[in-house]
């Protein structure tokens, strides 16, 4: 994960110096300031000493879904046209230089992760550091249904709250038509940029560069939305799609959560694409797990597109669940030390599956920081790897088989 962190943020800066402004688009939707501070974790440390404000703005419009001729195909060259529209109403989290001089014109558009039930800001975690440090924008959009209003997640985290529900006086105008829009939802938000001032979103930063990233489910969406969306949209200057796996998401809107039958078939990114794309891949994300992995979507680098498959990288580790939260530069080496350390332990006793004793594993972990174990066995120690090899631990089908379907693992051993 040092690795993907260290590649993500070169690649950021790779994309920024080759990538042009495009061409104004479309009517903007309104665009609406809200007091106060937003509910989304970004850090756990103060961004005002450090330079950068936050604010938060409703989106307000209406978005059009998509429908494409024909199905999906693996090389990617898809043809897609607007189809139904609907009014929305979201938000968008701003993260700004608050001296203009430092602005390197540049702004970094993350489609939020809701794979938890909430927004989440994966890469904001892994490039935060960078981000401040070269002067750059972030901008993180509630551009999927869960994030608003809830619904399928994995793991189903009771500390996971849509926003909806943990602001209900805050955020209960908000509307969200379904994911089948989220995809022009998310282009509108680059359109708004390109707007005179930047319809207001950055003060008085103008940005020169407008760079789309997303992790994991959003990086999934991302790859339909770079197949399908952008030829039509032009709304971004480049793409960095980070730990997507082979299947990408489904243009209208059904949830990526559950059985991967409901997925498309891996697929490729298209060979004429419009603007730079990076794609990062770590080890895991290649193999695949809950989903196809990658290796069913792998295609060489050309004009426009580089992929980085980086060895021994799992999809996300304690740095993005933990220590990533507390690293503002400045953290006393002890403390980011100690939050490096893996928040899990094993034991005969699984209290996933507590009716097989002897035969699995026991962990406690943060939110979600089993991805990081299940992906890749570099993230267990060495003496609770033989423990799990003699009490013939979980395997990572079965385990994500567990999470998905909340099934005692031997259950989906049996069924295969």
């Amino acid at each position: 994960m040092l690795r993907t962190r260290a590649n993500l943020i070169s690649g950021l800066g790779v994309m920024a110096l080759i990538l042009g402004a495009a061409n104004v688009l479309a009517e903007s939707p309104t665009v609406t300031a809200v007091p106060g501070p937003p509910v989304l974790l970004l850090s756990a440390f103060d961004l005002a000493p450090l330079g950068y404000a936050t604010e938060e703005f409703f989106i307000a419009g209406t978005a059009s879904s998509y429908t494409l001729a024909g199905d999906p195909t693996p090389d990617g060259h898809w043809q897609a046209t607007a189809a139904a529209t609907a009014p929305y109403v979201t938000r968008i989290v701003v993260v700004r230089p608050t001296d203009a001089h430092k602005f390197n014109g540049t702004v970094v558009v993350e489609w939020l992760n809701v794979s938890a039930g909430t927004d989440a800001t994966p890469d904001w975690n892994a490039a935060h550091r960078e981000i401040m440090r070269g002067g750059y924008a972030y901008i993180g959009v509630s551009a999927q249904k869960v994030g608003v209003d809830g619904g399928a997640s994995m793991g189903n985290n009771p500390m996971a709250k849509p926003l909806k529900t943990a602001n209900p006086e805050r955020y209960g105008s908000l509307i969200h038509p379904g994911d089948a829009f989220s995809y022009d939802i998310y282009s509108q938000v680059g359109k708004l940029l390109r707007a005179p001032k930047a319809s207001g979103l950055l003060g008085t930063l103008v940005p020169k560069r407008i760079i789309s990233v997303g992790e994991s489910q959003s990086a999934v969406f991302l790859t339909t939305y770079v197949n399908a969306v952008d030829p039509l949209a032009k709304a971004y200057d480049g793409f960095l799609i980070h730990s997507r796996f082979g299947p990408p998401s489904r243009l209208d809107g059904k949830s990526m959560m559950g059985s991967s039958a409901s997925l498309p078939q891996p697929a490729k990114l298209r060979t004429d694409l419009r603007v730079p794309v990076l794609t990062v891949i770590t080890e895991t994300d290649l193999i695949g797990g809950g989903l196809p992995g990658f290796y069913g979507a792998r295609q060489p680098d050309y004009a426009q597109l580089r992929v980085w498959e980086i060895p021994g990288t799992s999809h996300a580790d304690v740095y993005t669940f933990g220590a990533g939260f507390i690293d503002s530069g400045s953290t006393p080496l002890d403390k980011l030390a100690a939050a490096w350390h893996p928040p899990i332990k094993y034991s005969a006793r699984s209290s996933l599956n507590p009716s097989t004793p002897g035969r699995s594993i026991t962990m406690w972990w943060k939110p979600h920081s089993l991805i990081s174990t299940i992906g890749s066995k570099r993230d267990m120690p060495p003496r609770a790897l033989r423990q799990c090899r003699r009490r013939r631990a979980p395997t990572k089908r079965q385990l994500w088989c567990s999470m998905r379907t909340a099934t005692p693992w031997a259950a989906c051993a049996r069924r295969g």
